[in-house]
């Protein structure tokens, strides 16, 4: 009995004290990161590894352990992975082609993340060799557009999409990923407009092909000739166009649906009732509750195809349906950290079917009312830098709609023809109640733009003023004040709340805070723009304000709040002034 114990103890001890087996493809891996070439003892290496499942965390982790000069001493073995990777794309087997694609991604970020301070040249000699780059990129590329625009399954095209994004992505400046010289030779563009015209693939691979698309578009867009801007540009099929325009729609639309869901789940209770008994206090605690992630990724998209296509302005007012996509089942897509919705509601494609039926008591939207609710929502709080950028983005979209004159973009926002009821999220404050949804009219879209720049004007005369946001505000209304007065068009608004409670007060806002605000900002530039702007209404108010005693308000909140401007008036006599004295000092001396 004894003895049998004592054997029973050496094995357990002998057992413990042996190492966790690896799995195959680790072993396999390790065979590359040595410096022998790996088909040495097995000449079948490369067929076996891609034949089993990929271990990404064990490969990128191996490549990031690695020191320069040890990388250096595998570099043959690096460049016959990345050969072999992109020859096995070619292969009729699917797991190969799955296995490769997802090799070719940790290779990408692996060699980047060893060597993230010097991204260059030397990353193009570890994974292919100065020599060889050329074409294996070209053959990377070519298998690339095969396998998305060819009959294969869903979810390889999707992995296609990963791995080009991957690549667009692994450095943080996207001008400074000299790879990318190789995909503006090699383009993909056709590919990628082919997923947005055609409903089943643009449900499922919409989001992924559009941001793609707009990280290409601003690989050195202002050094050299960018063939994703040129045919960009130029692109005028419908379909294609309308594709584009409905996956940017369905992303704001979730976005906006994501925010209302949590306000809804915020109003009432005990929460309610101690921000309505201590004021603004609890202001920021509310913020934090209702934040939603923003999506920076489809601003660019929806940017940089009304900055370069003047064709896609017609999308941004085809009408539709408003149909409430959280209220319908949604169909589970891959998850990916790139996206960052997990399911497309089959509202996407129900707004793509042309035989859907328009009830005349329906509420309709569009691709701009949807951009304008979001807008609002995310200038609700610029104090953080993220948010900021954001809400300055919305805000050179915004300019980019308005100033483009040649389109007749002005027109569809002025049109009567086109009214809508749109619901703009607006930042709680003590002074004010929140406008039932019933209560808000049906207008032309202008009216929703010049309210959401009213709105932004009046909630945001805070310590950290952001001057820029309030610059383009302005000039966003200034830009609309003259296509009206251009096409003589008398809109029916309430000029006078914009006079008086908004712009005047922000130049109130500024004499009280000249001392800080001078150190930060040229204040100037913002009080031309208003000066100019009340100008504009003096001037040429006849040619657009809406009735007589419109111009007679006008002149009322002048002479009422004169005091305004003569202390505008003053404090630039002093400034400059002041400048002038300072500058002939040091001339003097």
């Amino acid at each position: 009995m004894a003895q049998t114990e004592k054997k029973a103890g050496l094995l357990r001890r002998t057992s413990s004290s042996k190492k966790p087996l690896k799995e195959k493809v680790v072993l396999m891996y390790d065979e590359i990161f040595a410096k022998e070439d790996p088909t040495k003892n097995n000449p079948r290496f490369w067929d076996e590894l891609f034949l089993m499942k990929v271990n990404l965390e064990y490969l990128e982790g191996k490549l990031e352990s690695l020191d320069g000069d040890e990388v250096m001493k595998i570099k043959d073995n690096i460049n016959s992975l990345f050969h072999h990777c992109v020859q096995a794309l070619g292969e009729e087997h699917q797991i190969k082609v799955v296995n490769a694609l997802q090799t070719l991604g940790a290779l990408f970020r692996g060699v980047h993340q060893k060597n993230k301070s010097s991204t260059g040249f030397d990353i193009i000699n570890m994974l292919m060799g100065f020599d060889k780059a050329e074409l294996r990129m070209k053959e990377l590329m070519e298998s690339l557009d095969s396998l998305l625009c060819g009959d294969g399954s869903e979810s390889l095209k999707s992995l296609c999409l990963k791995l080009l994004l991957c690549l667009v992505t692994v450095t943080d400046n996207i001008s400074q990923n000299t790879i990318l010289e190789y995909v503006m030779i090699n383009s993909i563009f056709e590919a990628i407009l082919q997923i947005l015209s055609d409903v089943s693939s643009r449900a499922q691979h919409g989001y992924d092909a559009v941001v793609l698309l707009a990280l290409l578009v601003n690989y050195r867009k202002y050094e050299s000739v960018n063939p994703y801007i040129v045919k960009l540009s130029i692109v005028d099929d419908e379909p294609t166009l309308d594709g584009m325009g409905m996956v940017i729609h369905h992303a704001l639309a979730e976005y906006n649906r994501q925010y209302k869901d949590k306000e809804e789940e915020n109003q009432g209770g005990f929460f309610s009732t101690l921000t309505s008994m201590v004021g603004s206090m609890f202001i920021a605690d509310a913020d934090e509750k209702l934040s939603v992630q923003t999506n920076e990724a489809i601003l660019l998209a929806l940017y940089e195809a009304v900055h370069l296509n003047r064709n896609f302005i017609t999308v941004l007012a085809q009408s539709h349906p408003e149909i409430d996509i959280a209220t319908t089942p949604a169909t589970p897509v891959p998850a990916s950290p790139t996206t960052p919705l997990g399911t497309t509601p089959p509202s996407l494609d129900m707004m793509n079917n042309p035989e859907l039926p328009l009830d005349p008591n329906l509420q309709t939207s569009n691709l701009l009312i949807t951009f304008l609710k979001y807008s609002s929502i995310v200038m609700q709080d610029t104090k953080d830098e993220h948010r900021l950028n954001s809400a300055r983005l919305c805000l050179i979209i915004l300019t980019c709609i308005a100033e483009v004159m040649h389109c007749g973009t002005p027109r569809f926002l002025h049109d009567d023809n086109m009214n809508f009821r749109v619901n703009l999220h607006r930042m709680p404050m003590r002074h004010r109640k929140k406008a039932a949804d019933k209560n808000i009219p049906s207008r032309p879209l202008v009216c929703a733009v010049l309210d959401l720049m009213v709105e932004f004007i009046v909630t945001h005369m805070m310590k950290e003023f952001p001057m820029d946001l309030y610059v383009r505000c302005i000039q966003i209304i200034h830009k609309l004040i003259c296509y009206q007065k251009k096409c003589r068009i008398r809109m029916h608004y309430t000029w006078r709340d914009l006079w008086s409670g908004r712009v005047i007060t922000v130049c109130k806002f500024l004499l009280s805070n000249e001392t800080g605000l001078l150190a930060k900002h040229n204040i100037f530039q913002l009080v031309l723009q208003v000066v100019n702007l009340f100008n504009m209404f003096i001037t040429y108010g006849d040619t657009f304000l809406p009735t007589p005693s419109s111009y007679d308000e006008l002149y009322y909140e002048i002479i009422r709040m004169h005091q305004v401007f003569d202390n505008l008036y003053c404090m630039v006599l002093r400034v400059s002034h002041q400048r002038w004295a300072s500058g002939r000092s040091q001339l003097v001396k």
